[in-house]
């Protein structure tokens, strides 16, 4: 017999199925990530398509079958894709969001709660326009893997445990290195970019809303590398992202000492 379920879910992806359903990808809130199945979603007479987009907050009812899951009630916690769908760099910025979260979350059917935690805390801040969406993926990204068990250190030497800050970075060795420590392929980087690493990393958004343009854009280099890293493969989403983000960038003035070495 099909395993009853509810829980609170966010939807990361969608794809047809057929001409009229559609299968979900649903990060749950008790039982880790979903597939399932929408019958009749694609309907224009579908009691709740509109709710199963993805990147929305939703409470659904589902019955777990032998190899996906079939969806019988939804009801709207908070549409967090229909909030931010005017806006494309936001709205790009959840899919990274959304994309990082179903690859670093691997195992279906195994409760993972921070991660879902993260990324409604992700989304939230991007519906409610209030910080920079770059920085909310950086921020975002750099926690999910420290919640997947890759944290890196922005200030002490990730070798020895130096006090930082220090002015190197390796990211194969965890993050920044002292001068005795530094391995050959350690690059330099400023000090606005190593505070603002560490501040994204811990959440310290007074710090994170002074950065610089040109720091803010070097920390995002060094976060999409220490993710590829880890994933071993760029995440798709996150190149349209990027190229949303600078075509509304403002050119601003910068200073010397935040340009990377």
């Amino acid at each position: 017999m099909a395993t009853r379920i509810e829980d609170a879910a966010v939807v990361l992806r969608a794809y047809p199925l057929g001409e009229a359903d559609r299968i979900l990808s649903l990060l749950t809130e008790d039982h880790g990530l979903v597939r399932a199945v929408a019958k009749g979603v694609r309907k224009p007479t579908s009691r709740f398509g509109s709710r199963l987009q993805p990147l929305n907050q939703v409470q659904v009812l589902l019955y777990q079958g032998r190899n996906l899951a079939t969806i019988s009630g939804v009801d709207s916690l908070r549409l967090f894709g229909s909030q931010i769908a005017g806006d494309y760099v936001r709205w790009s910025a959840g899919h990274v969001l959304a994309e990082a979260t179903e690859r670093l979350v691997s195992e279906e059917m195994e409760p993972a709660r921070p991660h879902y935690r993260l990324l409604v805390s992700g989304l939230a801040a991007l519906a409610d326009e209030q910080r920079d969406p770059r920085l909310v993926i950086d921020a975002f990204l750099l926690r999910s893997l420290a919640t997947g068990g890759w944290a890196p250190s922005f200030a002490d030497c990730s070798q020895c445990g130096a006090d930082g800050p220090h002015r190197w970075i390796h990211l194969a060795s965890g993050g920044a290195v002292c001068e005795l420590c530094r391995p050959s392929g350690a690059v330099s980087i400023s000090p606005g970019t190593s505070a603002l690493l560490g501040a994204l990393l811990s959440g310290d958004w007074a710090v994170t809303a002074a950065a610089s343009t040109t720091s803010r854009r070097a920390a995002s280099g060094v976060v999409a590398a220490y993710l590829q890293m880890h994933l071993e493969r760029d995440l798709r989403s996150l190149p349209i992202a990027d190229r949303a983000w600078l075509s509304e960038l403002s050119v601003k003035l910068t200073s010397d000492e935040d340009v990377v070495a």
